[in-house]
């Protein structure tokens, strides 16, 4: 989706903002000053003494795997909110809301489990108590605590909202007080915590905030402490504005529809909540003349709200999301099709390291549409044009007209000499594709090779533009074209559709669709995060790669799916079961990073 241009001061305003006010109320300012020096021995680092540090504790990623998965089962983490106490006192002029739980409760017995994992672990313990870093450590564990203590003054939900009141983006976060003491202890983590920064943190009360000047130092994060809420922002004047509305006990934001459709989203409960009201963003942006024409073309002009939510925690972790346009989807962002059955979803492997399947609406509107955003003067439709006429074929006519819609490519491998692949295309003449293709190839003088099995002809392609020359194989079969990086790539994918034993029909795939969600989509993303992650830890500890593979056969795979409805798109994901192989995918980026820094 393309979106009017920000100009580089305003997206500034947007992020510093923003990053200030989460570091604050999320703790994040305590860790900060630890964490610098870390990061910069990473990036200082080779990859080598990485590789150093995993050998010398080779059976750390399993107990790292242990202790996530110890996190997550017992650890009581806050409940689904069906309210919001903090989304009334909201201005009218908000056009973006973000909300999430108060997760101090948990961070104490979070550590009492880390604490009793270094016990029974010895493997674990010797890593943690390795080396010189025994202040590191002692640090670690002081923010956990600072974290949990903080939290425990704050209500169950802190807010993040922004505007674009003025020439500037404003953004402010607050949360409810649940017992006094909260500035003094602010001040302390300030002092604690804050090194060379804490000049850029200013801690205030009500009579504080009166006297507060606006010359004051840039980019300083403000707090202030009320007796029923705290509030941190770096503008002065939105601070008192919000002060004052608290006072006022307004309810403005409730009657406007941003506000209306966000406390609809808490009826079914949830734990994290953001959103963005895209219309309100496009009505202050003013875009050119130009950019408004090509945005009214692309269909884009129409979006309405992006929202996003999570839902549970653990097995029953479902993320959904919703992008709606004020009507019916058209131009480009009605390219995305109606959810249908992902048939081609039948020739993937199982073992594929990650998909993509997609419905496109109408491939030869698609170029329609293309053709007219590009206008007459785009050169690359002027050399199609050229080459449909030297040709005597068309690209619309001959070609796209003849795909189903339907596309799903697939990565099954990235091992040497070449990666393993496929690309299936639904297609409704296959007879006139291979037409087609016979006269491209004939034009670019590229010989084919053609094998007979099963009653399939399977076609071999040989590029000699590549050193070493690259075969790509195809064939069409049931309604489909398969596309491969070989003859034998093309061959298997079918043997796999015709016996049942592809992708599609995997219980560990059937079980990943979210709750209340059709198996039916308009796109799907599928991905192994434990061979993934395999690949990732190749990268720096090959000798380790694959024992990590051969205990991560268990993992849930990681599915996305979207679904076109005529007035918007939703988004749905469910995490499903967490087991140790599961958790080692964060392991195998996480262990690295802290070895580094150790």
């Amino acid at each position: 989706m393309r979106c009017p241009r920000i100009s580089q001061e305003r997206r500034r305003y947007f992020r510093k903002p923003a990053a200030g006010i989460a570091a604050m109320l999320l703790m994040a300012m305590a860790c900060a000053a630890q964490s610098a020096t870390g990061t910069r021995a990473a990036q200082q680092s080779k990859t080598p003494v990485v590789a150093q540090g995993l050998s010398a504790y080779p059976g750390l990623l399993p107990e790292f795997g242990h202790l996530l998965v110890k996190l997550q089962n017992n650890v009581q983490y806050p409940a689904p909110r069906a309210e919001s106490r903090l989304l009334s006192l909201l201005p009218a002029s908000t056009i973006f809301f973000a909300a999430v739980p108060n997760y101090g409760d948990a961070a104490h017995p979070a550590l009492e489990i880390f604490h009793q994992e270094l016990q029974e672990s010895s493997v674990l313990r010797d890593w943690w108590q390795g080396g010189e870093n025994a202040a590191k450590r002692l640090k670690f564990e002081d923010s956990i605590e600072k974290f949990s203590q903080l939290h425990q003054y704050l209500g169950e939900e802190i807010v993040l909202s922004g505007s674009l009141e003025g020439r500037e983006p404003n953004f402010l976060a607050f949360a409810e007080i649940r017992k006094p003491g909260l500035k003094k202890f602010l001040e302390q983590l300030v002092e604690q915590y804050g090194g060379e920064s804490a000049a850029g943190v200013r801690v205030l009360d009500q009579q504080g905030l009166a006297v507060a000047k606006e010359n004051r130092p840039k980019q300083q994060l403000l707090v202030l402490v009320r007796p029923d809420f705290v509030l941190a922002t770096e503008n002065v004047g939105l601070l008192r504005s919000f002060s004052a509305r608290f006072d006022r006990h307004g309810q403005e934001f409730l009657s406007h529809p941003f506000g209306q459709r966000l406390a609809q989203e808490y009826q079914g409960g949830l734990t994290i909540l953001a959103a963005a009201d895209l219309q309100g963003i496009l009505a202050q942006s003013q875009p050119a003349p130009k950019q408004n024409a090509a945005l009214q073309q692309s269909g884009f002009a129409d979006v309405k709200y992006l929202i996003w939510e999570h839902q549970g925690e653990g097995a029953q972790a479902v993320s959904q999301a919703e992008l709606s346009f004020t009507g019916p989807r058209h131009g480009s962002a009605a390219w995305l099709g109606k959810s249908k059955p992902l048939e081609s979803l039948d020739f993937v492997s199982p073992k594929a390291l990650a998909a993509i399947s997609l419905v496109l609406s109408n491939p030869a509107q698609m170029f329609d549409d293309i053709k007219q955003l590009a206008g007459p003067s785009s050169d690359q439709l002027a050399a199609i044009a050229a080459g449909e006429k030297a040709l005597n074929l068309s690209l619309r006519d001959d070609l796209l007209s003849n795909f189903g819609g339907e596309i799903t490519a697939e990565l099954d491998s990235i091992n040497p000499p070449r990666p393993t692949w496929r690309t299936i295309f639904q297609v409704k003449d296959a007879n006139h594709i291979q037409q087609t293709l016979n006269t491209l190839l004939s034009a670019v003088q590229v010989e084919t090779d053609q094998v007979e099995d099963g009653g399939i002809t399977y076609r071999t392609v040989q590029i000699p533009a590549s050193q070493p020359p690259m075969e790509i194989g195809y064939a069409f079969a049931d309604g489909y074209l398969i596309i491969g990086s070989s003859r034998e790539a093309v061959a298997e994918s079918v043997r796999m559709h015709r016996s049942g034993g592809s992708l599609e029909k995997s219980p560990a795939f059937q079980a990943s669709r979210p709750p209340g969600h059709s198996l039916d989509a308009s796109a799907l993303f599928y991905e192994d995060p434990a061979a993934m992650a395999a690949l990732q830890m190749r990268r720096f500890a090959p000798q380790m790669a694959e024992s990590f593979s051969q205990g991560s056969t268990t993992i849930t795979p990681f599915v996305v799916r979207l679904y076109g409805d005529e007035s918007a798109i939703r988004e749905a994901s469910s995490t499903g079961g967490v087991d140790v192989a599961g958790v080692l995918i964060v392991a195998a980026i996480a262990i690295p990073n802290l070895l580094r820094s150790k």
